[in-house]
């Protein structure tokens, strides 16, 4: 099939040679324009334009894609390419721009969008993260016929993944990544026998942008909440505390259940040693395992507790606290099968 492709990071990368390696003939690809990045601040090609100038594919970088926006100019070549490409669909997975009405029109089979999440729970832009953050025991990879809406399209294959207890985010990204490269895959395949499912009115959720000031961690808050959001955090924003005069970043913790019912303040050093950092939440205990001070490496608390820096962690020593509210994480929602749809049309 003639397929155009838009996509930015390595999620959709991992897609992108699934589809190339199927024998798809890939048209044109639209990624994100370049970022600065790193310590130099340097710019950076995305991760589906490197694959896409590997692989010897057209490839487009518009700032933007509506013709009334701020870049018109930029929308209006990306319009060029696309109608000069001819593409049959278009596939579009993590690609960071919303996609006005002229885009979803253009390709004769439509979009196809490769969401990593079991839609409707986490609709929006960090669904890895959110689904960690906030407990659920499972999520997976959506393929949904795109529409003008935020992840509001019709559903065409949905496939499963547990979230296992020491997940973080790029341990799951990974999987779903792959998940959602043979899901494609496997609906390109099926084209015109795909049954197109509304999505239920409930169990939406959506999941917001991960920003850098969520990953201050809040010892007020429970410490199985705490725990969840490092593995959520990780690598990207990374969660920190402050100690002394740093932020130290937390990689790696433990929320013990035989650890609950401390009655000492939120923030207080309860124990250091071969265990790492035991400090007090305002419900339960978290055991801090892995951290990284500013410009260091990732290390075993025990062994930062051991040196210099760490070493003046004693019980009875009260972490500060951030000044921030609480945030309120949802509760996951039960899951249903959805009823086998009968009339819905076919892709």
């Amino acid at each position: 099939m003639r397929l155009s492709f838009a996509g930015t990071p390595e999620f959709a990368a991992v897609a992108l040679d699934a589809l190339h390696a199927a024998g798809h003939e890939i048209v044109l690809v639209l990624t994100q324009p370049d970022r600065p990045a790193g310590r130099g601040m340097q710019l950076q090609p995305s991760a589906v334009k490197q694959r896409a100038l590997a692989l010897g594919l057209p490839l487009a970088q518009p700032r933007g894609l509506r013709l009334d926006g701020r870049w018109p100019q930029d929308a209006q070549s990306a319009q060029a390419a696309l109608q000069a490409a001819r593409a049959e669909m278009m596939v579009v997975a993590a690609y960071g721009l919303i996609l006005p009405r002229w885009v979803l029109g253009l390709p004769a089979r439509g979009c196809l969008n490769i969401h990593a999440s079991l839609l409707p729970r986490w609709r929006g832009a960090a669904p890895i993260h959110r689904a960690i953050e906030a407990g659920d025991a499972r999520t997976g990879v959506t393929l949904m016929q795109m529409d003008e809406g935020l992840d509001t399209g019709d559903m065409l294959l949905r496939a499963e993944e547990a979230i296992l207890p020491d997940d973080n985010t790029a341990r799951l990204h990974d999987r779903l990544a792959a998940l959602g490269a043979r899901l494609v895959v496997q609906a390109l395949a099926q084209v015109g026998t795909l049954v197109r499912e509304p999505q239920p009115a409930q169990g939406v959720s959506y999941a917001r942008k991960v920003e850098k000031a969520e990953a201050t961690v809040d010892w007020r808050e429970p410490a199985a909440v705490i725990e969840r959001r490092v593995r959520a955090f990780d690598p990207f924003p990374g969660a920190h505390f402050g100690c002394a005069d740093e932020q130290v970043k937390l990689w790696r913790a433990e929320a013990p259940a035989r650890q609950a019912g401390v009655a000492a303040a939120p923030g207080t050093v309860l124990e250091t040693g071969a265990q790492g950092l035991l400090v007090a939440c305002g419900d339960g205990v978290l055991a801090c395992l892995e951290v990284q001070r500013p410009g260091g490496r990732r290390q075993e608390a025990a062994q930062w507790l051991r040196s210099p820096a760490g070493a003046w962690l004693r019980p009875g020593v009260v972490l500060p606290l951030p000044q921030l509210q609480p945030s309120v994480v949802p509760a996951a929602p039960t899951f249903k099968a959805a009823a086998p749809p009968t009339d819905n049309p076919r892709v």
